[in-house]
């Protein structure tokens, strides 16, 4: 590949991470058609790495895109409509691009979150579509974070925007008093794209990483918008507890460190400290929600840095807490593992019983692998070795597999 192509691929790389949600925000909001402004943008993107490497890169490669997608359109709208529908659309496109975020939300990306949260949209759907609309992740990554199938997940999507261009949805973005009505779906959506992110330990994948930057700044704006929401606060602090341990997820050789084994000395201080802060705001605001919750759990494990010990019982507290609020096959998961630490891995097999007929968890790594440690420390090597079989035919990150090969292969014969 010549320097000029090379050139042209970074930059559209870049653009796409960092610029892709707030593109299809500006063609979304003038057309109403979410799946053709993807579309035209997409094309835009195929359009620049024909033409960077001979013309080189543009000065404002967003600027570009969005000129060419904004031309597609136009020839889209051209080819499909007729009459006063194609002459309204096409003055709308042939125009100036409409400003997406309000005066109030200080971000395009946050200001399209909150669009994709009109009433009607389906709620199920709200954080999917927000998340491979606006923070770009595909079928497969959302599907894994709401625990279904991709090609369900993909169908979903596209009937959902099939609905918003047929019924015609406007993506205005909603006045701030209509804020905390919608706040929900926003939430989950951010949670669940910085948990894409956080499945990268090493953070050595710069996509995923970027991610994680990215919604936590999303986040931090969020308290700024929303400062007396204890639920937006609570998420900041469940963020930034979980990645102040992000360096100590990875050894010298960059191998895998599972949390209990972790050196606490390299969680980062200052995160936790910030975290900490952020959940005593929230407690005082008297309204206890999912995502301050799951904050004080992490704050709870955090009781081994100061105390030397893991803070098992008020672990299992919180999840019974959260179970009782969501019920979660996630959350029973991990009360297991927590259940293990108090009472040992038979009642924590028990607490997993009922969940041995749910089928959304066929795909989901963590099950596997929290089975397979229960079973093998019961003695039942063999139906651990299974589990593990499954665990490390699910995981994607090389360094985990590795070590659950490494769990799988100690196994007694």
């Amino acid at each position: 590949m010549s320097p000029r192509a090379n050139d042209a691929q970074r930059t559209a790389d870049a653009v796409a991470r960092h610029s892709y949600g707030k593109l299809v925000a500006f063609l979304a909001a003038q057309t109403r058609d979410v799946a053709a402004a993807e579309d035209a943008l997409s094309e835009a993107f195929a359009a620049a790495l024909a033409t960077w490497p001979q013309s080189g890169c543009p000065s404002n490669p967003e600027a570009w895109l969005m000129t060419v997608a904004r031309r597609r359109l136009i020839d889209g709208a051209r080819h499909r409509r007729s009459g006063e529908t194609v002459a309204a659309q096409l003055q709308i496109l042939a125009g100036e691009p409409e400003a997406v975020a309000a005066p109030e939300i200080p971000d395009h990306r946050l200001a399209l979150m909150f669009a994709c949260t009109h009433p009607a949209i389906e709620e199920g759907i709200r954080a999917p579509l927000m998340l491979q609309v606006v923070l770009g992740l595909d079928a497969k990554s959302i599907a894994s974070a709401f625990l279904t199938s991709p090609a369900a997940m993909s169908k979903r999507l596209v009937r959902a925007k099939e609905k918003i261009r047929q019924a015609g949805i406007s993506f205005n973005i909603p006045e701030r008093e209509e804020l905390p009505s919608r706040l929900d779906a926003v939430l989950d959506a951010i949670y669940a794209a910085f948990a894409e992110g956080w499945s990268d330990p090493g953070g050595t994948d710069v996509a995923r990483r970027d991610l994680t930057e990215e919604v936590i700044y999303l986040a931090r704006l969020m308290t700024e918008l929303l400062p007396q929401s204890p639920e937006v606060l609570g998420l900041l602090a469940l963020m930034l507890h979980a990645d102040a341990r992000r360096s100590a997820r990875r050894d010298a050789s960059c191998e895998y460190v599972p949390f209990t084994e972790q050196d606490i000395a390299r969680w980062d201080a200052s995160m936790i400290a910030e975290a900490e802060t952020l959940l005593r705001r929230a407690c005082a605001m008297g309204s206890i929600g999912r995502y301050q919750l799951e904050g004080a759990l992490q704050s709870a494990h955090v009781d081994r840095r100061r105390t030397g010990r893991a803070n098992w019982a008020e672990v299992v507290q919180l999840y019974d807490a959260l179970i009782a609020l969501a019920d979660s096959p996630v959350m029973v998961v991990n009360r297991a593992l927590a259940i293990a630490e108090l009472h040992g891995a038979i009642a924590a097999l028990q607490s997993m019983q009922a969940l041995t007929a749910d089928t959304r968890l066929a795909e989901y790594q963590p099950y596997w692998a929290a089975r397979a440690e229960l079973l093998a420390k019961t003695g039942a090597y063999d139906e651990a070795r299974d589990a593990y079989g499954m665990a490390i035919g699910l995981e994607r990150d090389p360094a985990v597999r590795n070590f659950l090969l490494q769990r799988q292969s100690a196994l007694p014969n």
